[in-house]
């Protein structure tokens, strides 16, 4: 195409999961019940970390950082879901959709070296209890978040600068309910195969490094733990680890369900859908995961709001 017939369009149109217009209701609302549930879950396990000094330890603090990118990683994209249902209008500025992919991008990337973090700080505790006061000080518990924010910041700024180059013309359609990156890159007459590969490259390093660190962290705990002659002494040991994996699996079970359903598939309206479960189901089960596992917060819940937890 000649460079002077290229117009950039300056709005996109967001087709959501479905365009049957009797549905649009119950998807309002079951989105809002669940952005509800999402929202004022990870909240209390702020507030309950953050009130309970029993509860100002490493893992806490990490928890209390999930719990923080978890209700950002689902406010970027359910409130304006919600706002397109209830105008009746799909349109997404250009601005809008670049400003999306940036914060989406941004706050995936800090949950995942966040569920990293977590794996090494029970690695640690775990497989050096001694040491435990001393490694994880709060010096390095504050780097180690400090770094996986700068990180995940200057991911997303690539990506968003290299969005910034590619030209759209006529294709505006995103069959998904937010823009998603893989989605935009598949839509812009010039060519993406950069931003192909460093999508690629990004995603292989920043998702499958953490990723690997966590299956080591749990290799050797389980090498630690098998160690331990009594049956009593391995269930503790390893209970302190069940709320993070939990977490662990369902984040990652369900990221990579997404995009091997859409490979199989080959239907961007399926990947739209299986979508939900990473950047919504996912952050909302997480308090409820780390609150019935957790002794520590059931407890702290107990003295707060003076009824006991199950």
């Amino acid at each position: 195409m000649e460079p002077g017939n290229v117009t950039q369009i300056s709005e996109f149109c967001l087709l959501g999961l479905s365009e049957d217009p009797e549905l649009q209701p119950l998807i309002f609302g079951l989105f809002f019940f669940m952005y509800l549930i999402t929202v004022f879950g990870n909240l209390l396990i702020i507030l309950v970390v953050s009130s309970d000094s029993h509860l100002h330890s490493p893992m806490y603090f990490f928890l209390n950082n999930l719990s923080f990118v978890d209700i950002c990683f689902t406010s970027t994209t359910i409130p304006k879901m919600l706002w397109n249902i209830q105008t009746q209008s799909k349109v997404i500025t250009y601005a809008g959709c670049l400003t999306q992919i940036y914060f989406l991008i941004l706050f995936a990337v800090s949950d995942v070296f966040l569920l990293g973090v977590m794996a090494y700080d029970r690695f640690v505790a775990i497989c050096h209890s001694l040491h435990y006061t001393a490694i994880m000080n709060p010096r390095l518990c504050g780097l180690l978040v400090l770094v996986s924010w700068i990180i995940s910041i200057l991911n997303s700024l690539l990506h968003s600068l290299m969005m910034l180059q590619l030209s759209f013309c006529t294709n505006f359609k995103i069959p998904h309910f937010f823009c998603e990156l893989n989605q935009m890159i598949q839509l812009p007459c010039s060519d993406a195969l950069l931003n192909n590969l460093v999508m690629y490259f990004a995603a292989v390093l920043l998702g499958g490094g953490p990723f690997s660190g966590i299956l080591y962290s749990y290799f050797k705990i389980v090498s630690s733990v098998r160690r331990i002659s009594s049956a009593l002494g391995r269930y503790r040991a390893f209970s302190t680890c069940a709320s993070h994996l939990s977490v662990v699996s369902l984040f990652y079970c369900t990221m990579l369900g997404v995009y091997l359903s859409s490979a199989a598939t080959q239907s961007s309206h399926s990947g739209a859908i299986a979508s939900v479960m990473y950047t919504v189901v996912t952050p909302m089960l997480n308090p409820f995961i780390y609150s019935l596992r957790n002794k520590d917060i059931k407890r702290a819940l107990k003295r707060i709001i003076g009824v006991p937890v199950m």
